[in-house]
């Protein structure tokens, strides 16, 4: 065993057989890793990551709009998304959930392209009830069945209402809750759908990888199952 960095268990590891045996394995131990290393390692791991660009409003009605890289499909039947809003490193829960817990409503704008830049600037700490939309220069859009707006610019956008809540660790840097919400409507640029498909070229989604960096949905394959 040796130490790599503080509180990285490392050690390197062969199996001694056939090809296995040139690859050298490193061990950690997540217990005996800090926060800030852990995260790094998962979100170094754990790629590339869809974008939830969540839009809410506070008590008062003020918009608020942040990006969340822990984010996916919970379920199809009813259609239900979740994303992770983490506890910041000084300890301070995120605006977005407190908003959701007030309101019981949030809207999940979807990333492309076009709004990279803008999605950016909104990951900004602002202080509490400044608009991250006004920010970026981006058009607060009125929902249909939420009283959230959604990203104008976005090209698509699921309306939703907080069905759960999971909390883990929220106290602490790095932990939060995972949010679960069920669709109750859907807004997607025309241009973008195919049939009753999404047009991936015509959509040009990106991806969160980990530090600074994204990803562009370029090179495709397939892969058919028999």
């Amino acid at each position: 065993m040796y130490r790599k960095s503080s509180g990285w268990q490392v050690a390197p590891e062969h199996d001694g057989r056939g090809f296995w045996g040139k690859i050298r394995l490193m061990n950690f131990n997540p217990e005996t890793m800090t926060q800030k290393e852990r995260y790094k390692i998962a979100t170094g791991l754990v790629l590339p990551r869809p974008i939830a660009w969540v839009s809410t409003v506070d008590r008062e009605g003020r918009p608020n709009l942040a990006p969340y890289s822990f984010f996916t499909v919970a379920s199809t039947d009813p259609l239900t998304l979740l994303f992770c809003p983490q506890t910041t490193v000084g300890g301070r829960r995120k605006d977005t959930l407190q908003n959701i817990r007030e309101t019981g409503e949030f809207v999940i704008n979807i990333v492309d392209e076009d709004t990279a830049a803008a999605m950016n600037q909104t990951a900004t700490g602002l202080p509490a009830g400044q608009s991250e939309f006004d920010h970026a220069g981006l058009t607060a859009v009125p929902g249909r069945c939420v009283a959230v707006p959604r990203v104008g610019e976005a090209p698509a956008a699921f309306e939703c209402r907080l069905e759960r809540e999971v909390a883990i660790n929220e106290d602490h840097p790095g932990g939060g809750a995972v949010v679960f919400g069920r669709v109750l409507h859907i807004v997607v640029r025309d241009e973008i759908i195919d049939d009753t498909y999404i047009s991936l070229k015509k959509l040009r989604p990106i991806g969160r990888l980990m530090g600074s960096w994204y990803c562009h949905v370029t090179e495709l394959f397939e892969l058919i199952r028999r």
